[in-house]
């Protein structure tokens, strides 16, 4: 019997290496299948996922245009609401302005329009409410929008022609009222001019026409007066209407002429000024061309010729005599007095420049209220001194002096409601026991006195209740 032989062991190791080397390729085999058919599967599902996404987000991209167009579409719609029922509220504007339009002058066929656009407006704006609560607005975007705009710009003319109208309805009114204004300017300005005539023109002075020396009389004189201090008076009002349109202080302007004046009414400032007034145009009142150098005694030739004097100036315009005269008695006489009336910064205060001044000095004649009513008082204060020169019985001119007991012989008070306050005054204070001391006073001269001859013509003054003892 055969022995078996035992395999050496290099045979064993062998076969085992090749076992190994088998079962390697087997797993390798199987693992290259497996991760082959892994990727293959991956391969598929990420291709899909792709897929998928694409169309995903090519869905989402068409449903934000259709929200975007839809949103545009809804914001259109509403703009053009708005802009409707703005045209609307401008249409109801137009018809309310013609409503109001047709009220005056009174129009019953333009009322009832007017009315029925504006019920047709509200109608149209509470069916555009309607429909925008129920949501059924049926507009056309494009459309309702030019239509609005048109309408807009249809109410806005007619708002502007109704306007118009208007205005020009108004200019007319204002025109006719000028017109008529002007036409009462004028009246009254005629008026005044022939009411200034008549009391300050040489046309007043015509009852002297007839006068004649052998016949002249105090009465004359007294009549004469009065025309010349009517004048004055004229002349008074008018500077101080100046000095108030040139903002003069006239409590200031008093106190100047008179500082302790003391006035019961204020009104009564007016006659500080014409006493002013008159102290300056009588100033030489006594003596022969206001010159005090001639004292010598009047002949009766020379009474004549004061006369003649007078007559030749009763009925001439001052202004035209002075213009023709400049080296006239009365012209040396008028321009002395307004050089010396006139101060050079009143003038320049009252006009704003020494124009006047400087002509009058030159002996030319200013083309000016002021002076056309300056020229007129003193042509009368003249006249009145060539009328006194022409008596044959001395005149004098006298001044009451301040704080003088008051005499009804001498004396005539220019405010009544002056002179009642102060015999109140005083008989209140002769009722406390003052001894008298309460006698009405002379407050100041506002005219001077007269005395021709024997007769006494009295001086105006203004009282003022005073306890100062009498000073005359």
């Amino acid at each position: 019997m055969d022995t078996v032989k035992p395999k050496s062991s290099s045979g064993f190791n062998n076969n085992k290496s090749k076992l190994a080397r088998t079962f390697q390729k087997v797993i390798s085999l199987r693992t290259a299948t497996r991760i082959a058919s892994n990727n293959g599967i991956c391969l598929l599902t990420s291709q899909a996922k792709v897929k998928e996404d694409f169309f995903t987000d090519k869905k989402s991209q068409q449903f934000d245009k259709n929200e975007d167009a839809k949103s545009r579409q809804q914001r259109a719609v509403l703009e053009a609401m708005v802009a409707k029922l703005f045209a609307g509220i401008t249409s109801i504007k137009a018809a309310y302005a013609e409503l109001q339009m047709a009220q005056h002058p009174y129009n019953g066929e333009a009322i009832q329009v007017a009315d029925q656009a504006v019920v047709d407006e509200l109608k149209a704006i509470s069916e555009l409410k309607r429909g925008f609560l129920r949501k059924e607005l049926d507009l056309s975007p494009q459309v309702t929008l030019m239509l609005a705009e048109i309408q807009e710009q249809q109410a806005l003319m007619k708002t502007y022609e109704i306007t118009v109208k208007k205005l020009e309805a108004e200019v007319e009114l204002k025109d006719s009222d000028v017109v008529s204004l002007k036409n009462h300017l004028n009246d009254a300005v005629a008026f005044n001019k022939s009411l200034e005539k008549r009391l300050n023109s040489s046309g007043s002075l015509s009852m002297f026409d007839s006068l004649r020396l052998t016949r002249l009389n105090v009465t004359h004189f007294v009549q004469l007066l009065h025309h010349a201090l009517r004048s004055t008076r004229s002349f008074v009002k008018l500077m101080i209407r100046d000095m108030e349109s040139a903002n003069w202080d006239l409590d200031a302007a008093v106190k100047f002429i008179d500082p302790d004046a003391v006035f019961t009414n204020p009104s009564h400032r007016f006659f500080a000024f014409e006493s002013f007034v008159c102290v300056t145009l009588f100033e030489g009142f006594n003596f022969p061309q206001f010159d005090q150098s001639q004292r010598q005694p009047l002949d009766k030739h020379r009474h004549r010729l004061f006369f003649d004097k007078f007559k030749k100036l009763t009925n001439v315009n001052p202004k035209h005599f002075l213009s023709q005269n400049p080296n006239s008695s009365f012209a040396k006489f008028a321009r002395s007095k307004y050089l010396h009336l006139v101060h050079a910064k009143m003038e320049c205060s009252l006009f704003g420049n020494l124009n006047q001044r400087k002509l009058v000095n030159a002996g030319g004649v200013p083309d000016s209220a002021f002076f056309v009513a300056f020229a007129e008082m003193v042509k009368r204060v003249w006249l009145l001194h060539c009328l006194a020169f022409s008596f044959d019985e001395e005149i004098t001119v006298f001044q009451v002096r301040k704080n003088c007991r008051f005499s009804e012989v001498y004396m005539e008070c220019v405010a009544e409601e002056a002179l009642v306050l102060s015999c109140e005054i005083a008989g209140d204070r002769d009722d406390g026991g003052g001894g008298g001391g309460g006698e009405l006073r002379v407050g100041f001269t506002v005219v001077p006195g007269f005395k021709i001859g024997k007769t006494v013509i009295q001086s105006q003054v203004y009282l003022s209740p005073t306890t100062t003892p009498a000073s005359c």
